[in-house]
């Protein structure tokens, strides 16, 4: 079993490839599965009953939520932690902080060993699409598995000053993860927000 993505010629309207036609892959949709699929499949794999997952599950996520408002990093078992974090303006006056250069509130997940070396030996299977729909190209992925680290993303995104989960750092983010250039990648972030 692999992962699936779609490559789609598509014109590209903004930024280095304007007015041009690229391949912009993007993962298929997947069907989200429900809660209740979850408990089941769960509650078959331990052995015990779907109301007792159904309460277990159900504790967990309080705690996790709970701990996590807290300001507290959880640990999410077999997946790995969970904690919210920030985005902000940076000001050069103390006198100038204030709750409203908060432009937004995150949650940040950071996978665990397991889960990281699982999602890298995955294959990923692409399927190739012109700009009629039509199928002109399969591929398998031959690529080096690498996993992105959320944490030192942000690390890296605070380099000049800020504050990390409690330690400090130095660093604002001056346009981290950069515009997405028609590859499908992330958008750009604004300006000189903190990522904390």
């Amino acid at each position: 079993m692999g992962l699936k993505v779609r490559a789609k010629e598509q014109l590209i309207k903004v930024g280095k490839y304007a007015e041009t036609y690229r391949y912009v892959m993007m993962p298929e949709l997947y069907t989200a599965l429900s809660q209740e699929k979850v408990i089941k499949e769960a509650a078959l794999r331990s052995g015990v009953s779907r109301g007792v997952m159904q309460a277990c599950w159900d504790a967990a996520g309080e705690v996790i939520k709970a701990w996590a408002t807290e300001g507290h990093s959880v640990a999410l078992p077999g997946l790995g932690t969970m904690r919210f974090g920030l985005r902000a303006k940076s000001v050069a006056n103390v006198n100038d902080v204030k709750s409203s250069l908060i432009s937004t509130r995150r949650i940040i997940f950071t996978p665990d060993m397991d889960l990281k070396n699982e999602l890298a030996s995955t294959a990923i299977n692409i399927t190739c699409f012109d700009r009629d729909g039509k199928e002109v190209k399969r591929v398998t992925s031959t690529d080096s598995g690498t996993v992105e680290d959320p944490e030192l993303e942000s690390n890296e995104s605070t380099e000049n000053g800020g504050t990390q989960n409690g330690s400090s750092n130095s660093g604002t983010n001056t346009g981290g993860n950069g515009g997405n250039g028609g590859n499908g990648g992330n958008g750009g972030n604004g300006g000189d927000d903190m990522q904390i």
